[in-house]
């Protein structure tokens, strides 16, 4: 279940918020818990992957729910793919192959040599996410420079997964260059946004 909208206040304000939420519900988490909460999280998503060849998700940090699961339960025909950045700066593209080297930032990433894939699916991270696909990340604008990026050549889908403590009723402020996100999924339930 979703939780009530937090009072308007500064994009900044919101993304603090949303990392206190995800800190705490992550880390009141036995792990047994934790696993059994992803592994639900796959049970839900994986039907919506069935027409996609190449899907892209992310290495997690400490606190974001692990796509791994979902990774892991992909069907025949179907390749994975992960970010990487050669500097901080750059636009974010994807690689297939295992996250094996640290990113610009210490997050794991694939090898430099590993194939770059252009994902017709991307599996993303939420600080907090609204019913109607707007969505605060980190604030460093990757995800919406990349999506822009892969959309300028045809359609991709964008799901945002989370804990449910980071799905909000109201609507959250887009900037002009957000991608607005296709589906969020949490272990909990689906929500169509568009």
């Amino acid at each position: 279940m979703a939780v009530p909208s937090p009072p308007p206040s500064a994009k900044s304000d919101l993304r603090a918020d949303g990392l206190r939420r995800r800190r705490d519900f992550a880390r009141s988490l036995a792990p047994e818990l934790r696993a059994e909460f992803e592994a639900k999280l796959a049970r839900l998503v994986l039907p919506h992957l069935i027409e996609a060849r190449v899907i892209a998700a992310y290495h997690p940090l400490k606190d974001e729910i692990s796509p791994q699961a979902i990774l892991d339960r992909l069907g025949p025909g179907q390749q994975s793919a992960l970010p990487w950045f050669a500097r901080h700066d750059d636009l974010m593209i994807w690689r297939a192959g295992p996250a094996t080297e640290p990113s610009p930032w210490g997050v794991l990433q694939p090898s430099p040599t590993a194939p770059a894939v252009a994902p017709d699916l991307v599996i993303l991270p939420l600080v907090l996410a609204d019913r109607h696909g707007s969505r605060i990340g980190h604030g460093q604008g990757h995800y919406d420079r990349a999506l822009a990026h892969l959309r300028r050549s045809g359609p991709v889908f964008a799901i945002g997964i989370g804990w449910e403590t980071q799905v909000v009723d109201g609507r959250l402020p887009p900037d002009p260059w957000d991608v607005p996100l296709d589906a969020i999924a949490t272990p909990r339930e689906w929500i169509a946004c568009r």
